[in-house]
């Protein structure tokens, strides 16, 4: 399997997440050594999904984000474009409606959901700003947004160090536990290109996004943001 390029083409990057579907929740939870399950309560408290609430978990994967959602008496739609991850998922989590949708062209109508949510995906999307108006544009007046992503670590010294664990220890890792770890040298190249904290902000509050803020999560490997539709 080719792994995807920093353009983003959609059929690489498709290609790339169906490679790693069967072991990708086990090789996240190797490769944040276990710091992934913190942040997905992170996100479901930030969210605080109300019973009954219409939420979409887009870029969901194999649902392992979407199930607390479902836990909480949320209406979850786990929604994403790589078809090998939506296979994985429906076989683990048959309960959850898993729904095939491209970030920018998403397949619901307009003001559908009470929350929105996204975990890890938004920057693996051809256009990210357009990826934040498309929800907008299916969030009600009112609905949330809680973007889960990685950021920039805020102590320096310690962002030299997390920059060489990205570009020299992850692959190597990858390569013991995942079942396509070539995909990693991408997912760590797009990590280090990703906009910092108040990037993001700008970009939510560019597509539509009221009130946008974040917190640091593990000394801001990864943020948490929030806007109001």
């Amino acid at each position: 399997m080719a792994r995807a390029d920093l353009d983003k083409h959609p059929t690489d990057v498709r290609r790339m997440f169906d490679g790693v579907a069967k072991r990708y929740d086990l090789t996240n939870d190797v490769l944040s050594l276990g710091q992934d399950r913190r942040w997905r309560r992170e996100v479901i408290d930030a969210v605080d999904p109300q019973h009954g609430e219409r939420v979409l978990d887009l870029a969901a994967g194999t649902g392992t984000s979407s199930e607390p959602f479902a836990e909480r008496g949320a209406r979850v739609v786990p929604c994403d474009f790589s078809l090998g991850m939506l296979e994985v998922g429906k076989r683990a989590r048959p309960h959850l409606p898993f729904t095939a949708g491209d970030g920018t062209r998403l397949p619901f109508s307009d003001a559908t959901f009470d929350a929105v949510t996204i975990s890890f995906g938004l920057r693996n999307i051809v256009d990210p700003l357009a990826g934040l108006r498309e929800l907008r544009r299916v969030t009600r007046p009112g609905g949330r947004l809680v973007v889960c992503e990685f950021s920039h670590p805020t102590w320096a010294p310690f962002r030299t160090v997390y920059v060489e664990y990205l570009m020299k220890a992850l692959p190597p890792v990858a390569r013991a536990v995942s079942s396509a770890p070539d995909a990693y040298v991408y997912l760590a190249e797009s990590i280090r290109a990703w906009p910092d904290q108040q990037g993001l902000a700008d970009l939510i509050a560019e597509a539509g996004w009221r009130g946008a803020e974040w917190k640091n999560l593990s000394g801001g490997i990864v943020a948490l943001h929030r806007g109001t539709a």
